[in-house]
C-alpha cells in the first residue's frame, strides 16, 4: 500500500464524527429549539430535531427579514439626525 494512500485513510478515520458525537450534538440542538424544548416529552428522534432546526433557522431569517423591512422603514421616515443616530447605535 503507497504512503499517500495510508496517509488518507489515516485522515479519515482521525476526521470522522462519532455517533457519541453525533448523539451529543443532537441533544445540544434539542435543548437549543423552543418548540421542542418547551413540549414535555424528553424522547424526539434525531431527524424530528433536525427538521425542527432548519424550521426554526428558516423562521429566524424570515423574522431578520422583517426586522431589516421595518428598520429601513424607519429610517426612511425619520429626520436625518436621527437616522444617523440609529444607524450609529447598529454599528456598535
Amino acid at each position: 500500500m503507497s504512503t499517500r494512500r495510508s496517509r488518507s485513510r489515516q485522515s479519515a478515520s482521525n476526521s470522522r464524527i462519532t455517533d457519541d458525537q453525533i448523539n451529543d450534538l443532537v441533544s445540544k440542538l434539542h435543548q437549543l429549539l423552543p418548540e421542542i424544548r418547551n413540549s414535555h416529552s424528553d424522547k424526539v428522534s434525531a431527524a424530528k430535531v433536525l427538521q425542527e432546526t432548519c424550521n426554526y433557522i428558516r423562521s429566524l431569517h424570515r423574522e431578520v427579514d422583517d426586522l431589516s423591512e421595518r428598520l429601513s422603514e424607519l429610517l426612511a421616515t425619520t429626520d436625518n439626525a436621527q437616522a444617523a443616530v440609529i444607524r450609529s447605535l447598529l454599528m456598535q
